[in-house]
């Protein structure tokens, strides 16, 4: 498997004066589970188009699989999900499937065909009769007969009811297990992606603000609380981010693991969610000198 399953350099995409990507540089292992995140507008899906042939860079370099993006090289390797789980309708799900067989070379039909007899959907069916959440996991299976080295999910269960989510997720997972892709989940709520994934790219008015393995970038960030009185002297050997007031009392969002040499002041680890939500509340410029 290739080292690195996504690689931009200075990415941008600008849509007539307006950026919707900009400054974008960054490496993504491959084989692992890549939680996107950011607010509505960040970027998020104008970088998986762009991953996925989309749409062409206005500037910089994009690889994939250590290839450079065109429609005749990389992306026979790639499968992408839109938030739509775009199928034909009036197609059965079988006519779907013999659509996927001749429309890609690697296709192996027995993965779709295991898959959504697990899950109990009839090869008949109708795709615009079905569910919402079974259409998806018809999309989802799909996309695994291709057997893609890179899978990409642009909000795949933003539409889904709780039940539905859960039972996409879960796929995922068992579709990871099954198959060593790396796998690109998009996102704006971080409770989605903390089950899944293992590496995280935060993006914010499109450019990058966080990137790194989940558990070392939980390792290396902590909560102080304190008094406000007090903040000066403990700030002054730290590694600040983000502070907030909280009536009297600060929380600072720091990174490294340092001794506060002050009682008054309490240490926590930070959850996934807190750190996405400290970050993004950053301004871009101090989120960039961090990870510069």
């Amino acid at each position: 498997m290739t080292q690195s399953a996504i690689t931009a350099r200075n990415l941008g995409r600008r849509y007539g004066r307006a950026w919707g990507l900009q400054h974008c540089s960054l490496e993504v292992p491959a084989g692992r589970v890549v939680g996107l995140v950011g607010p509505n507008g960040a970027g998020k899906s104008t970088l998986m188009n762009l991953m996925v042939g989309l749409l062409r860079p206005t500037t910089g370099e994009l690889e994939l699989l250590g290839e450079r993006v065109g429609p005749n090289t990389v992306l026979e390797r790639v499968a992408y999900i839109d938030q739509e789980h775009s199928l034909y309708r009036d197609f059965t799900v079988r006519e779907m499937l013999t659509a996927g067989r001749v429309l890609n070379r690697r296709w192996d039909d027995k993965i779709a065909t295991d898959r959504l007899a697990e899950l109990g959907i009839p090869l008949t069916a109708k795709v615009g009769r079905i569910s919402g959440g079974q259409r998806a996991q018809v999309a989802l299976a799909v996309a695994l007969a291709k057997q893609p080295e890179l899978l990409i999910l642009d909000e795949p269960v933003a539409s889904l009811d709780p039940l539905a989510r859960r039972e996409m997720m879960s796929t995922l997972m068992a579709a990871k297990a099954d198959h060593d892709c790396t796998i690109v989940l998009s996102s704006h709520v971080v409770s989605e992606l903390e089950r899944l994934c293992d590496y995280l790219v935060v993006l914010d008015h499109g450019r990058v603000q966080l990137l790194g393995d989940i558990d070392e970038l939980l390792e290396q960030h902590r909560l102080l609380f304190g008094p406000a009185v007090t903040e000066d002297l403990v700030s002054a050997h730290q590694h600040v981010l983000h502070r907030e007031d909280l009536n009297g009392r600060v929380s600072l969002l720091v990174r490294g693991i340092r001794p506060v040499g002050d009682p008054s002041w309490q240490v926590q680890r930070v959850n996934l969610e807190e750190l996405v939500m400290r970050y993004l509340a950053m301004p871009s410029r101090v989120a960039e000198e961090v990870f510069a």
